[in-house]
């Protein structure tokens, strides 16, 4: 029952940080191509800012590493 919580736990810290980041991600995108058709010069910074919220899926896979191997 132990390996269970903990998988579950792990999956969560992946699952719900890549819904966020879809969902930023999204907004993020759609806005950018508007901006960027108006203002070329911007396409650069768009897509520092389209990254960014990557980070959070990349984090929560770290955690869920770290669950995985502390209690395997």
């Amino acid at each position: 029952m132990e390996k269970a919580i903990i998988a579950l736990a792990a999956a969560l810290a992946v699952g719900i940080p890549a819904i966020a980041t879809a969902y930023a991600q999204a907004r993020i995108g759609s806005v950018g191509a508007g901006t960027i058709a108006e203002k070329p010069e911007t396409a650069g910074i768009i897509i520092i800012l389209e990254a960014i919220p990557e980070t959070m899926v990349i984090l929560g896979f770290v955690v869920a590493v770290m669950l995985i191997l502390q209690f395997a």
